[in-house]
């Protein structure tokens, strides 16, 4: 069924690929951003070029999420069962990431991008027995969004995702309150009758609230910052959380791929030796998006840019919105 499934998803990413390249899908969005940030290039790479590989490789990764997803929901949850080889990929944990992996069980803060085969990050880590619960947008329509939820985004019987909208939904995630509701993400709850615990009490298993936050933020409270050296509009979430929780760790990981060896990073960025983040109602700290999540995102992105999909998405429209035009 593996060689099947691997077999099934190159076709797929074939296919896929032939269709969005001669469509020119999402081509002049990359080629705006790519002019913004850096006048027509990045790094060597000439912008179609660049398009080119990074259709290649997204339609690559999907197709590995739609036909070899159970691959990654079956690793070994011990990290000294590493390196091991499952359905021909050699899977690796990187130097290091084993302690990480370990204090993001205990729950915290995991900051991820539209980089690489992030999806099956999450997956992985759930594997690994990291407590996941990674904010996502519902998908219409609603039965395709219970099919996700039921059965893509749960690992061991244990669903990852989750549609929090009120901030005391995301502090509990962080305090291991016990969810109210246990249905699909699809239900609404309308307005929230959770109740903000005290700082320092524990309750629970605490989890590890995800959120990609390489987009675009368009919200009232959004932050100015900068991205790929220009400026940008910044997700205000993971400030406030650590404004509320300073004493929350905050980790960041991916997947780096080499042939057929899939190997894990993870490092942890900020945690319970960090400066004071207030001093009164203001952040002293610069913030942690626009500070080490964006270092080590443009890392990333510097290491391969056709890795970073974000180049699809309307980054800098809040700052920059005429390069759409």
């Amino acid at each position: 069924m593996s060689t099947l499934g691997q077999f099934s998803a190159r076709i797929f990413a074939g296919i896929a690929y032939a269709v969005l390249a001669a469509t020119g899908w999402k081509k002049k969005i990359v080629e705006a951003n790519l002019r913004h940030v850096s006048q027509g290039t990045w790094g060597r790479e000439e912008p179609r070029e660049l398009y080119k590989k990074m259709l290649k490789n997204l339609t690559r990764h999907v197709g590995e999420l739609l036909f070899c997803f159970d691959t990654y929901k079956k690793l070994p949850e011990n990290c000294a069962a590493y390196p091991c080889k499952r359905d021909g990929w050699n899977f690796e944990i990187a130097e290091g990431a084993a302690a990480v992996i370990d204090k993001m069980r205990g729950g915290g803060i995991f900051l991820t991008a539209h980089y690489g085969n992030y999806e099956a990050s999450g997956a992985w880590l759930c594997a690994l027995g990291v407590p996941l619960k990674a904010s996502f947008i519902p998908l219409k329509p609603e039965w395709l969004n219970r099919y996700v939820y039921e059965n893509v985004r749960c690992v061991r019987g244990r669903p990852y995702s989750i549609n929090a909208k009120t901030p005391r939904e995301f502090l509990n995630l962080l305090d291991g309150k016990p969810e109210k509701s246990r249905g699909t993400c699809t239900k609404e709850n309308g307005k929230s009758n959770l109740q903000k615990p005290a700082p320092d009490e524990p309750r629970g298993n605490r989890q590890l609230f995800c959120l990609l936050a390489d987009q675009d933020s368009r919200i009232n409270s959004a932050m100015d910052g900068t991205f790929l050296r220009r400026p940008a509009k910044i997700n205000p979430l993971p400030d406030f959380l650590l404004k509320h929780r300073p004493d929350t760790p905050v980790f960041f990981c991916w997947i780096e791929e080499r042939g057929n060896r899939k190997i894990l990073h993870a490092v942890d960025s900020i945690g319970r030796d960090a400066p004071s983040r207030m001093t009164g109602e203001k952040s002293t700290l610069e913030s942690i998006v626009d500070g080490a999540y964006r270092s080590w995102l443009e890392e990333r992105i510097q290491e391969n840019p056709a890795l970073w999909y974000g180049w699809t998405h309307r980054r800098f429209r809040s700052k920059n919105p005429e390069i759409y035009r």
